[in-house]
Parts: C-alpha cells; sequence; structure tokens
C-alpha cells in the first residue's frame, strides 16, 4: 500500500515566528511540503527539526519526532540533568571527548568540560543552542533551505573560525537529506552530528515495540562513563546485535560501526503505523541512543510526558573521542579544506 497523497499545490516554504532568544533575537519556524503531504519543520534555534509529519493511511498526520511547542521550551530543557537535544544539531563534536582534551599539531588543547569531567557534544554551548542564519533560497523548485553559522576560534576553546552550513532537503520520495559542509582558517577538529528522536507511534507512545535492525557487526567499547577505550566489541550473539531486526531494547547509547561498502546504517519500523524509516550516511559510524526524559518539568508536543523510552536517536557521525585514538578515523580539519556529510532519513510503508 502507497502512502496515500494528498492533493495541494506545492507552496513556498512557510515561516513563522516561533519566539525570541533571552537578548530578543527572533526565531523563525520554517515548513517544508511534499507533494504527499509529509511535513518537515526546522527552526533558526539549534538548525533544530521541530516536527516531521508522516500521512497516515488514513489521511492523517503523524508527527514522528519528539520535542515542544515553544522555543522557551527547548531553550529551559538545556537546563534539565540530561539535557535532550530534540532534534538539534549538535558541534563542534558530537559525542564525548575524554577529560575534554586532546593534542593538535603537538599542542594540547583544553575544551570546557561538561559532562562527567568530559567534553560533549561541543560543550556548555554548542551549535544546538546558538540561532543560525537562514541563507537565501537559490532554487525555487528545490524543496530545501539552508541554515549556516560561523564557530569563532577559541569558542568552546576550540581552535578556530569555522563557517558551518547545513542544507535540509524534503524530498517526494519521503526523504529528509542533510548536507554538512563545514571550512576552517586554523586546523581543527570537526564531528557534526543531527539529534532527533524518532517514535513512529507518535507522541504519547514508547519505542519498545518497535523494530530495530542496524548495519553493524561491530561496536565501539566505552568504560563506565561511557567514553571509547580504543577496542572494539563483536556483535554476533551481543544483547546489541540488530542485524536482523530486533525490538529496541529498554535502554542503549552505544556507537556502531558501520561498512564501508554500504550506505546503509540502520532501519526502525512500527507495525502499528505501517510506517518505516531508512538512515543512510557517509559517515563511519551510527551513534543510538533512547531517551527523551523531560523528568516530569517540561511537557513535550500534544501535552506528551517525555520519558526514558520516548524516542530513538540515529546519531550518523564519526567516532566520539576519536582526536585520542590514532586508528580511529580521522577527525581533524586542515585549515582550508572542506568538511562534508551526507545523511538520509527516508520513510516509506512497511506494506507497500
Amino acid at each position: 500500500m502507497e502512502i496515500k497523497r494528498i492533493p495541494h499545490f506545492k507552496e513556498p516554504i512557510a515561516t513563522k515566528l516561533f519566539g525570541e532568544i533571552p537578548n530578543g533575537k527572533p526565531v523563525f519556524n520554517h515548513q517544508l511540503v511534499n507533494e504527499n503531504g509529509m511535513e518537515l519543520h526546522i527552526m533558526d534555534y539549534g538548525a533544530t527539526i521541530t516536527a516531521v509529519k508522516i500521512p497516515s493511511n488514513d489521511g492523517t498526520l503523524i508527527d514522528v519526532v519528539l520535542g515542544f511547542d515553544s522555543l522557551e521550551q527547548y531553550i529551559k530543557s538545556f537546563d534539565l540533568p540530561a539535557p535532550p537535544y530534540f532534534g538539534a544539531t549538535v558541534g563542534r563534536y558530537a559525542g564525548r571527548i575524554n577529560n575534554g582534551s586532546f593534542s593538535l599539531n603537538g599542542k594540547t588543547v583544553q575544551l570546557h568540560q561538561n559532562n562527567n569531567d568530559h567534553a560533549l557534544h561541543g560543550g556548555n554551548r554548542g551549535f544546538s543552542q546558538v540561532v543560525w542564519e537562514k541563507e537565501p533560497a537559490t532554487d525555487s523548485e528545490n524543496n530545501s533551505i539552508t541554515f549556516s553559522y560561523v564557530s569563532q576560534d577559541k569558542e568552546e576553546c576550540f581552535p578556530g573560525s569555522l563557517k558551518v552550513t547545513l542544507t535540509y532537503t524534503l524530498t517526494d520520495n519521503n526523504e529528509i537529506i542533510l548536507d554538512y559542509k563545514a571550512i576552517s582558517d586554523q586546523d581543527t577538529i570537526v564531528n557534526l552530528t543531527h539529534h532527533s528522536y524518532f517514535n513512529l507511534d507518535g507522541q504519547q507512545a514508547d519505542v519498545k515495540n518497535q523494530d530495530l535492525f542496524v548495519n553493524a557487526n561491530l561496536m565501539l567499547e566505552t568504560n563506565y562513563d561511557n567514553i571509547p577505550t580504543g577496542w572494539f566489541v563483536n556483535l554476533k550473539d551481543h544483547k546489541y546485535d540488530f542485524n536482523p531486526y530486533r525490538k529496541c531494547p529498554l535502554f542503549i547509547d552505544n556507537t556502531f560501526v558501520l561498512p564501508e561498502n554500504t550506505s546503509l546504517a540502520a532501519s526502525l519500523s512500527s507495525s502499528t503505523t505501517d510506517i518505516k524509516m531508512e538512515v543512510f550516511t557517509d559517515q563511519p559510524a551510527v551513534h543510538i541512543y533512547i531517551g527523551g526524559n523531560c523528568f516530569n518539568t517540561i511537557r513535550g508536543k500534544e501535552r506528551a510526558n517525555y520519558h526514558a523510552m520516548s524516542g530513538i536517536c540515529f546519531e550518523t557521525q564519526n567516532f566520539p573521542d576519536a582526536p585520542n585514538h590514532a586508528h580511529f578515523p580521522n577527525a581533524v580539519l586542515k585549515k582550508g579544506e572542506m568538511y562534508q556529510q551526507h545523511t538520509i532519513y527516508k520513510f516509506q510503508r512497511i506494506s507497500s
């Protein structure tokens, strides 16, 4: 069965004021719609996906990513005991860096330590908590939107002024395509990712009955602080072997090593809504995390009380702590060179 098409004329990207950050700078929410009626909503703050709405078999829309109804709630969520980073762009370095420290060109760089003495997701105020600039559209027929942000030299103690652009595209094949580019005026390290929590059954459900596939035979071994040891875990007969499909686990916060001969990283499916999502990437790893807990402090969309199994993240990226392991994929971006990353989230009917 194909996704039911909702006839409409494709309109320019709809933009609405979503709120203001404390210094008064406005934040806008932008809506893209494809010919099938699928919607993608992104705001300037954190270049954040605020909604992904998939037409159900009866034509109603199911919002399959967690989030909030107001900018104020997104901002407050970073004060939670474990900030969820709902839908945000993460950088300058996604994942953990041991002791917030690494060596670059023979010099030690000490970052801000915002997670158990380690650096996580860019530090105290990474790319997820800044207002990105919307770039002027260059092709009215291309259902896409581009954001940019300049991370100044020594921001969160990272070396080099880094300009980042991120283009979101919504295709008529129900694909959300993320294209990242970055360039620095000094040697630096870069690892960008996307942090939506997906739940194919909507806002009020958990993910424990959804089926998970991960295209990996290895994952990174980590210590008690979830810092990579440098070793790898063979997934044969392991509880985190999701090839073939298994139900989502009660807890997972692990980095899976992806094969080089395919772009398919993972897949999630729900027999309840008949929706399947596939994740494709050119990155060496996907970090998978189940969570979304808002500690009974902030209500989510549709007044949902998000908990520890409300959603699942597929963070396509380089290995965490790669700058401290010579045998991990290179995370150094040389002065004047271009960092690029390509990731796709594709939605379809299981029964089609």
